[in-house]
């Protein structure tokens, strides 16, 4: 097949193409903002070809920005929508209101206190409380870790969506120490016990000598928004029995920081 020639201004300002399949692309997210629709309804909403609209919808549904309902053939927003959107309200307005519970957590536990949100297949830690132990662990804030190999991580994955969760596991899992689950099949069977547990636990999974334990904080609708994970050097952490009183403080400071975040939205 012949390529199409380029016009003189395409010459001149190769990036006008790119720009408009930018355009295009916003274009049709706006059509499914009101919720799920056909390819042929996208199209006439968007002023688009069918074939446009269809190859739009696929490229998007790469990185999960749309995805398909499962069993239909209409479209809707997928799960990189709401994680890019935790970037802008979420973010600030949960380090905010969650502050105060990780500073009384850290104080109750004497480690540190971690606040993270999901991002894409990692969890993104966005604020940290020093604990009161002289010896403490790096901060991490600002790190994206892989979520099958953090507590924060497995809490998210332990609520995603069964079809979420499958297309998480199709993807191969790294091994960081000789502790971190890799099988998908026993990895299942952990992210089942947290949502028995209401809290995760990781022990040298992601870095040799590092334990940590993490919750669900959830938004209006009872989703989760973020994870409340304490963390401390595996040799101290947790102590002697103090394991079920750590989580059982934690699902209560992740249950009143809930609280709080549905309250000031």
């Amino acid at each position: 097949m012949l390529e199409r020639p380029r016009t003189a201004a395409y010459r001149r300002h190769p990036g006008l193409s790119s720009v408009q399949s930018i355009r295009r692309a916003f274009t049709v997210l706006g059509t499914l903002s009101g919720g799920p629709i056909g390819v042929t309804e996208v199209a006439e909403r968007a002023s688009l070809p069918k074939s446009t609209a269809a190859r739009l919808l696929a490229s998007l549904a790469v990185d999960e920005v749309v995805e398909q309902v499962p069993g239909e053939t209409r479209w809707r927003l997928g799960p990189r929508i709401a994680t890019l959107a935790a970037g802008i309200r979420p973010t600030r307005s949960l380090v905010a209101f969650a502050r105060p519970h990780l500073v009384e957590l850290a104080e109750f536990a004497g480690e540190a206190v971690g606040l993270s949100i999901p991002d894409a297949s990692t969890a993104h830690y966005i604020d940290q409380v020093d604990g009161s132990h002289p010896v403490g662990v790096r901060d991490w804030t600002g790190t994206r870790l892989p979520m099958h190999a953090v507590s924060a991580g497995l809490v998210f994955l332990a609520h995603l969506r069964p079809t979420d969760l499958d297309g998480f596991l199709e993807q191969p899992l790294e091994r960081y120490t000789g502790s971190t689950t890799t099988d998908p099949g026993v990895l299942r069977a952990r992210l089942r016990r947290v949502l028995v547990d209401g809290v995760a636990w990781t022990h040298d999974e992601y870095a040799e000598g590092l334990a940590s334990v993490a919750a669900s904080v959830t938004g209006d609708e009872g989703e989760v928004v973020a994870a409340i994970h304490v963390h401390g050097p595996s040799y101290r952490f947790p102590g002697p029995g103090t394991k079920n009183a750590v989580a059982a403080r934690l699902i209560e400071t992740a249950a009143r920081a809930s609280a709080a975040l549905r309250q000031a939205t």
